[in-house]
């Protein structure tokens, strides 16, 4: 209404509705967005924050753990290329003072600083168990000095430490059935998708001596829950029996031994336990059910469903994104990312894919903080699940800028670069009696580590193993890399000198002993010549590749196609995108062969499986999110949205689409929102519309095809000439840009 109202008025009024507007939203207490929600049970609750201490029920609110936080927003942004100039933040332990706009604990006054992102409080130690009030204004080189920003409240936990990770609350949400069905008294109930959650029906018994049936399952067959739907795809049955007249039941889900062990991650006791099902069956019960009457609460980390979108003109990469997407929230139930509902343990491989497919729809970054440092301190048994802690960690850092968890946990990176088992040929094994007792606590754990390569294990193309395996040592060249850069945030310049010669040097030995010159090609250890998928790929995905052989691992690896797990179609679609081989990845990532992402939905599931199908992995679950690599690929690749540098302070856009002809899409950034709309008009010409957000650079490449140049370029209707350098087989460099919206008009022509 009040957009409405400003359309009709003066000039004058129109600029003071638009600058009415302008204040810092999206405001994160170390990376959390619902610091100022209460929850009862799960539900957010009406009950004011003066009477959290007097609520009768359990009230659960997301706590602040750190002594000195760090804050965020999303800079107000009313024009091009926007810059954030200056910032004031405002903390209060008063709602009467903050509303003021007064400091009482902190004020940091005008600080003359483009930074929005992870900005440190540097006040007094912030005390236990209280409440808080924060704002922050901010000035910019377009608009001045904006408007105070909303208040922002959290509350500290019980025992604060100078940096450590704070998390949400797990919420339910309370859905019905959006399908029903009834026959000869077996009640089927669909909730559309599956989650893990709980159920409540209402029924009604006149004498209080009736017994129902409900069943739970996340698959169907002939009509009814299939009991035994093989793997561990879910089913429970539950006996009820129904007191007189009508009564609101709550069943209570059956645990599962395995996933309840002491290494599984427990549900908290304000939730209870949970099961996966899409499905409900209500038998022997003879009056009709209302939809309204059957309730299923979704267990959930807070997910912002319009964080994201992605739409084009081919429906089953939509279906595909769409099942990828609700995989993020669907399996986020534990609070950590776990590695479906088998087992609930988080596993490095597990993270590194949830934490980029998470990253990909919402602008949520607390649970792949949390599960890095989960996973810091309880490891997992793979030699490169072990290595993968470090590409984790890194990228926390780059999408959110706060580097307080490199700092926290250097020393455990740093011993899990397994340089420990470097051995005199300069590269690591776990075979040749390194993994000592020390070894072994250095990195947290008890039992000797061994190397994976890929999961299950007849998805490992035929790998040959041997003493020193080149996927491992792969892994351990991009460790040594990333630890460099680590080492360089933190001002350790003698380790990073340290680290820059020993990437350096495996570089050259991974070259002389892994690469066969007469193949070509890069075989899986140092006493085999059989080359796999996993020992090219890995070992293109990390740069280890020389330039000169790098047109033929890539045409191997094209050959292989598949030949690899859910896990590894993560690194493949990396590699082809990231070599050129955009046209071919499409094709793999919309197939609707057996080994595809297609599969999963024709199987019948509406949540990423853990294979590609049960035949090849026979206890396989519906809930894995490491099979759900679609929902990271749209964004980094056919989109093509990275971080340049921590933060999202600079962004690289590099969009890559083939036979598609539309493409509407928004990828979250912790700086708000890069959307990016894309219209083929015809083969030698197309149209491309983009928004970047405030105090954001973009190095923007537009897409050409391979056997294409640029002809004409236009800019918001003006022709434009292309910047000079960066040329690429598929894209033209335009230059750095600033936020705001652009519409570049692309004209072709062939080579």
């Amino acid at each position: 209404m009040r957009i409405r109202i400003c359309l009709f008025i003066p000039f004058v009024l129109i600029a003071f509705c638009i600058y009415a507007q302008n204040k810092p939203t999206g405001l994160m207490t170390d990376l959390l967005k619902n610091t100022d929600k209460i929850f009862v049970g799960g539900y957010p609750s009406s009950i004011e924050q003066k009477d959290i201490d007097s609520a009768i029920e359990p009230v659960q609110t997301a706590k602040i753990l750190s002594e000195y936080p760090m804050f965020s927003w999303i800079v107000p942004d009313n024009d091009k290329n926007t810059i954030q100039s200056s910032y004031r933040i405002i903390v209060s332990d008063s709602l009467h003072l903050a509303q003021k706009s007064l400091g009482n604990i902190w004020d940091s006054g005008t600080v003359n600083s483009a930074k929005s992102v992870s900005v440190t409080y540097n006040g007094n130690p912030l005390q236990p168990n209280k409440l808080y009030y924060w704002r922050v204004k901010v000035a910019t080189n377009n608009d001045g000095e904006s408007e105070w920003s909303e208040i922002k409240s959290f509350r500290t936990g019980d025992e604060l430490k100078p940096y450590q990770y704070s998390s949400e609350i797990l919420v339910k949400s309370a859905e019905n059935p959006v399908k029903y069905s009834n026959k000869d008294d077996i009640h089927l109930l669909d909730f559309g998708k599956a989650s893990f959650g709980q159920l409540l029906v209402r029924l009604t018994s006149e004498t209080g001596n009736d017994t129902v049936i409900v069943n739970l399952g996340e698959k169907v067959k002939d009509g009814r829950i299939d009991a035994q739907p093989g793997g561990t795809i879910r089913h429970q049955t539950h006996k009820l029996t129904l007191l007189k007249g009508t009564h609101l039941y709550r069943i209570k889900i059956h645990k599962d031994r395995r996933n309840t062990l002491d290494v599984a991650v427990k549900m908290p006791d304000y939730i209870g336990e949970v099961v996966p099902f899409r499905y409900a069956e209500v038998l022997n019960y003879s009056r009709k059910l209302e939809k309204a009457d059957v309730i299923r609460e979704s267990v959930h980390y807070p997910f912002d469903e319009s964080a994201s979108y992605f739409h084009s003109d081919n429906d089953i990469l939509n279906q595909i994104w769409e099942m990828c997407k609700y995989t993020m929230k669907a399996t986020s139930f534990t609070g950590v990312y776990v590695d479906g509902d088998r087992e609930r343990i988080p596993y490095e491989a597990d993270i590194i894919i949830n934490q980029l497919s998470h990253y990909g729809v919402d602008r949520e970054y607390s649970i792949a903080r949390k599960s890095l440092e989960h996973i810091l301190e309880k490891p997992t048994w793979p030699t490169e699940w072990i290595l993968q802690a470090i590409l984790i960690a890194w990228h926390d850092y780059m999408y959110t800028g706060d580097y307080r968890s490199l700092e926290k946990s250097y020393k455990l990176l740093n011993n899990r670069s397994l340089m420990q088992l470097k051995t005199d040929n300069g590269l690591i094994s776990t075979t040749t009696g390194l993994q000592t007792a020390d070894f072994l606590k250095s990195i947290n754990f008890k039992e000797p580590i061994k190397d994976i390569v890929d999961w299950p294990s007849g998805e490992r193309d035929g790998f040959v193993f041997c003493d020193y395996n080149s996927v491992v040592n792969a892994f351990y060249y991009e460790a040594l890399k990333i630890m460099e850069q680590i080492a360089l945030v933190l001002d350790k310049k003698e380790d990073a000198l340290l680290y820059a010669k020993a990437h350096k040097d495996v570089y050259k030995i991974f070259n002389d002993i892994f690469f066969d010159p007469k193949q070509k090609l890069y075989v899986d250890g140092d006493t085999t010549n059989h080359a796999s998928l996993h020992s090219n790929m890995f070992a293109y995905a990390f740069g280890l590749v020389p330039q000169k052989f790098s047109f033929g691992v890539q045409d191997f690896i094209k050959s292989r196609e598949m030949a690899c797990s859910v896990y590894g179609a993560q690194f493949l679609m990396d590699v082809l995108y990231d070599s050129g081989n955009g046209e071919y990845a499409e094709k793999l990532l919309i197939s609707t062969d057996e080994r595809s992402w297609y599969n999963m939905i024709r199987a019948g599931s509406t949540v990423a499986l853990e294979a590609w199908d049960i035949k090849y992995k026979p206890n396989l679950d519906w809930n894995h999110a490491w099979g759900a690599v679609p929902a990271n690929t749209i964004a980094r690749h056919i989109i093509g949205v990275k971080p340049s540098s921590p933060g999202f302070e600079n962004v690289v856009i590099k969009p890559r689409i083939y036979s598609l002809k539309s493409v509407e899409s928004a990828i979250p950034t912790i700086r708000g929102n890069i959307s990016l709309t894309y219209k083929k008009i015809n083969d030698d010409e197309y149209l491309l519309s983009l928004e970047i957000p405030s105090n954001t650079q973009a190095d923007m490449f537009l897409p050409v095809k391979i056997n294409k140049r640029l002809n004409q370029l236009f800019l918001d209707g003006k022709k434009i000439n292309v910047a000079k350098g960066k040329k690429e087989p598929e894209h033209v460099y335009v230059g750095k840009m600033g936020s705001g919206k652009y519409e570049f008009r692309v004209m072709l022509k062939n080579r």
